[in-house]
C-alpha cells in the first residue's frame, strides 16, 4: 500500500486515481495520521453476475400463464 500526504494528493489527483484505478491502494495521511484510503473499483458487473448465479440455484421456475 502507497503511502502520500493530503498536499500530495491535491497536487497530483489524477495521476493517484489513475494509480488506484490499476489497482494499488493508497492511503492519504495528514500529519501522519491516515484520513482515507483510495482503492480499485469494485467491478460490479462481476459483482452481479456472482449475485445472480447464487439466486439462481435456489430459484424455482414455474408456469406463470397457465392457471394450476
Amino acid at each position: 500500500m502507497m503511502n502520500i500526504t493530503i498536499s500530495d494528493l491535491r497536487a497530483s489527483l489524477l495521476k493517484y486515481l489513475k494509480t488506484a484505478q490499476n489497482g494499488e491502494q493508497i492511503n492519504v495521511t495528514s500529519k501522519g495520521i491516515s484520513l482515507a484510503t483510495l482503492t480499485p473499483p469494485i467491478p460490479l458487473r462481476n459483482e452481479a453476475k456472482a449475485k445472480l448465479k447464487k439466486l439462481a440455484k435456489t430459484a424455482v421456475i414455474h408456469d406463470i400463464v397457465s392457471p394450476q
